[in-house]
C-alpha cells in the first residue's frame, strides 16, 4: 500500500474507475490463444471502446494478469475478415489489422514499451522514447530465450467469414529491462494502454482502452494499472 501511494506522489495520476485496471497476481501458466486456462477467471473483462464510427460494429475487449516473471494479456475482437498482408515480424503491422499493447512502468520518464500482434501471429516489439511528441521505436537486442514474448493467435470462423480473432500473450519482465519500476509487485503502479486497428472497410477503424483522440502514443493520457 505504502509503495503505490509513494509512486502516486512521485508522478501524480488521476484515478477513476474508467481508466484504472486492477491487475491480479497468478502463478505462471501455458497459453493457447483462447484464454482457456482457469487463471483467466481472476481477471474481469475490460472493454476496448470504439474511437471512430468505423469501429462501432466490431466489439473488442481484453483481460490482463501478471506473475513473478511477466505480464499476461488476452485481446479479443469481432471481425468480418482478416485485412493484413504482413507475413514477417517487425514489419509495419499498424498499417493493417492489429492489436497493440503499451506499458509505461515509470510515467515520470518518457520511455515506454509497445507490442503489436496481427492475425497472422506476426509481431512488432519496440522500446519507444517520446520527447515532447517526437517518438521513434527501437527494436530489442538479443530477442531470444527468456526475453522473447510468448504469443498465440486464434481465429474463430462463422458461416460466411471470420467471427473473432484473439491474441494471448506472455510478456516477460526481462524484456522490459532497463525500464524502472520493473518487475511489478503487489502495490506497484504503472500506466499503459490497449488498442486495436482494423482495415476491413479500406479505412482505419480504431479502438483504445484509454481515450486518445489522436495518436496512440499520447502516453500522458494512458490509464493506470494497480498491481494486486
Amino acid at each position: 500500500m505504502k509503495h503505490w501511494l509513494y509512486l502516486l506522489l512521485l508522478f501524480p495520476i488521476s484515478l477513476t474507475a474508467q481508466d484504472t485496471l486492477l491487475v491480479q497476481h497468478v502463478a505462471d501458466f501455458p497459453i493457447d490463444g483462447q484464454a482457456n486456462h482457469p487463471a483467466w477467471q481472476q481477471s474481469k473483462w475490460y472493454p476496448l471502446p470504439a474511437r471512430n464510427e468505423l469501429a462501432k460494429e466490431l466489439d473488442s475487449r481484453f483481460k490482463i494478469l501478471y506473475s513473478d516473471k511477466g505480464m499476461y494479456v488476452y485481446l479479443e475482437g469481432k471481425d468480418q475478415k482478416i485485412s493484413t498482408t504482413f507475413q514477417n515480424d517487425f514489419e509495419d503491422l499498424y498499417q493493417a489489422d492489429v492489436f497493440e499493447v503499451f506499458f509505461h512502468p515509470n510515467p515520470s520518464v518518457p520511455l515506454y514499451f509497445e507490442y503489436e500482434i496481427n492475425p497472422l501471429e506476426k509481431e512488432l516489439v519496440l522500446m519507444v522514447p517520446n520527447f515532447q511528441g517526437k517518438f521513434y521505436g527501437w527494436l530489442p537486442w538479443h530477442y531470444e530465450g527468456d526475453r522473447k514474448v510468448q504469443k498465440k493467435v486464434s481465429i474463430k470462423h462463422i458461416s460466411g467469414g471470420i467471427g473473432t480473432w484473439s491474441a494471448e500473450l506472455f510478456i516477460p519482465f526481462t524484456l522490459l529491462t532497463p525500464l524502472e519500476n520493473v518487475p511489478a509487485k503487489p502495490g506497484t503502479v504503472w500506466k499503459g494502454n490497449f488498442c486495436r486497428l482494423d482495415y476491413d472497410a479500406g479505412k482505419m477503424a480504431k479502438w483504445s482502452w484509454s481515450p486518445l483522440p489522436g495518436t496512440f502514443h499520447d502516453y500522458k493520457k494512458y490509464g493506470v494499472f494497480l498491481f494486486k
